[in-house]
């Protein structure tokens, strides 16, 4: 096996941050020795998520098995991710922030499934993946991510499920969205559909559509992590993964 020096685009602040959480996890638990230092299994962690390596391969590098490399990053994921905001937390923040409105879009997670998987079939990306539903800035930063529900969760459907409709109204926020969560009202602004518009609703759909644009930006962000791109771990741990990474995104613009 053949062993090479590799880079990320992260901060060491990041690393440390990490690693602070995984030795506080450690300090509170009671057993032998670990086979990797907090700040190794941190780094491990972050390789997983920046690079999306397979635990095979996490576990080469760092010296460790497949399945202590599979419990570590578990791990760290799951304390990573109950650290993001909870939905009512991050609207009352973008309240205070002043923001003028919010934008809402769901993307989809690819997974590895075979087409036998109807419930993750998602017909409008015609591939199977899992739902999340992302709540961003004017300027695309991210205010809020939700858990995963199959692909064929319909985007109107998952915001209801998930309660982001009466939480926007209880901040007294609007929230931009695309077609796909018509029918939903205020406080959700969608854009007018049908054939053959008049001039003013086509220069009001475009207006929507350029404030909506930068916020949707925040699902390119989130797949950046290469992790994200095609998951080949269990599929309801899409939500872990994507609030796990909000923290560290929010922790890198903290640093940044």
């Amino acid at each position: 096996m053949l062993l090479y020096r590799a880079s990320l685009p992260l901060s060491r602040s990041t690393l440390t941050y990490v690693t602070g959480i995984v030795r506080r996890h450690r300090d509170g638990l009671s057993g032998k020795d670990r086979a990797l230092t907090p700040g190794m299994q941190a780094l491990m962690v972050l390789v997983y998520l920046c690079k999306g390596e397979t635990f095979a391969e996490l576990g080469a590098g760092f010296g460790v098995s497949t399945t202590t490399a599979w419990r570590y990053v578990n791990e760290t994921v799951t304390l990573l991710a109950a650290r993001s905001p909870k939905l009512a937390q991050a609207l009352r923040k973008a309240a205070a922030d002043g923001l003028p409105y919010l934008v809402l879009d769901g993307t989809l997670i690819p997974i590895d499934r075979v087409r036998a998987d109807r419930p993750f079939s998602c017909g409008k990306h015609r591939k199977h993946g899992m739902n999340l539903q992302v709540i961003a800035a004017p300027d695309g930063t991210i205010v809020w991510v939700s858990g995963a529900l199959p692909g064929a969760t319909h985007e109107l459907k998952a915001a209801r499920i998930w309660g982001l409709l009466r939480a926007l109204e209880a901040a007294g926020l609007l929230a931009l969205a695309d077609k796909g969560y018509h029918g939903a009202g205020e406080p959700l602004l969608t854009p007018y559909k049908g054939r053959n518009k008049p001039e003013r609703l086509k220069d009001a759909n475009r207006s929507h559509a350029r404030l909506r644009g930068p916020g949707e930006r925040a699902n390119a962000q989130l797949k950046s992590w290469r992790i994200l791109r095609k998951l080949r771990c269990c599929p309801h741990r899409a939500g872990f993964l994507a609030k796990a990474i909000h923290v560290l995104q929010a922790r890198e613009a903290h640093t940044n």
